[in-house]
């Protein structure tokens, strides 16, 4: 079992022995333990259908575990009403694969969106929308409704909305798989820049290419439970990460 941390760190995401079904059907994750803490980066792998949207779900508060202990911000979700719960996802940022954005709105006001609610002032809004869009090679598009958007122009500003804010968990599911390489390049020096001012990143991906050319640790899922990779260094025996 791997622990680096220090006694007096607290995990920003911790988990034990975490499962989760839904309705009476059997555990889609079993016995998940891991522990990540403020500021880390890592890649989350696994087929399709092991499991990585449902734990991403549970990670940014959409979902309680069936059974075990969730932690997110030091809070048990389990015991967590749900005003509480909404004041905890406003530090979490998510890059849903789907998008999710609102289709009637322009870029702008989408990505702008999170920092609306949060009260800041237009002005702030505007300066830091358009930095944002620039940075992703939308800014000609900032009028346009994302309903007139191709689906690598959504999906980079679905990215631009989730990390406006400056969240302290970036969640991200396959936020590369609808660009080009030189976009998907830029987009993962977006997250590194963003993780190097303390977010916590996760990104779900099948791209075994960005995994290899990134070194930054792999939560892999199979056959419902978690192993941990670190790069170079192959598996670590035990399911517990402390990085």
């Amino acid at each position: 079992m791997l622990r680096t941390d220090t006694k007096n760190e607290q995990a920003i995401i911790d988990m034990k022995n975490v499962g989760i079904r839904y309705d009476q059907g059997p555990e889609i994750l079993s016995d998940i333990n891991v522990s990540l803490k403020r500021g880390s980066f890592h890649f989350l792998t696994g087929k399709s259908g092991a499991g990585k949207t449902s734990l991403l779900s549970m990670m940014y508060l959409a979902q309680k575990p069936s059974r075990g202990v969730l932690n997110v911000f030091g809070k048990n979700v389990n015991f967590t009403n749900r005003d509480s719960l909404a004041l905890l996802r406003r530090r979490i940022g998510v890059v849903f694969q789907d998008f999710r954005l609102i289709e009637h709105l322009s870029a702008f006001d989408n990505v702008a969106l999170p920092l609306r609610v949060c009260g800041m002032s237009e002005r702030e809004v505007r300066k830091r929308v358009k930095e944002l869009l620039q940075w992703v090679e939308l800014d000609k598009h900032m009028l346009d409704k994302t309903s007139t958007l191709s689906g690598g122009e959504k999906q980079r500003i679905a990215i631009a909305r989730a990390v406006i804010n400056r969240p302290d968990i970036l969640l991200a599911d396959e936020p590369t798989g609808n660009v080009d390489s030189d976009i998907a390049v830029k987009l993962m020096k977006l997250f590194i820049e963003l993780n190097k001012l303390g977010t916590t990143v996760i990104i779900a991906t099948h791209s075994e290419k960005l995994v290899n050319d990134f070194s930054y640790p792999r939560l892999h899922l199979q056959n419902g439970g978690l192993k941990v990779f670190m790069p170079r260094e192959g598996l670590i025996k035990g399911a517990k990460l402390y990085d």
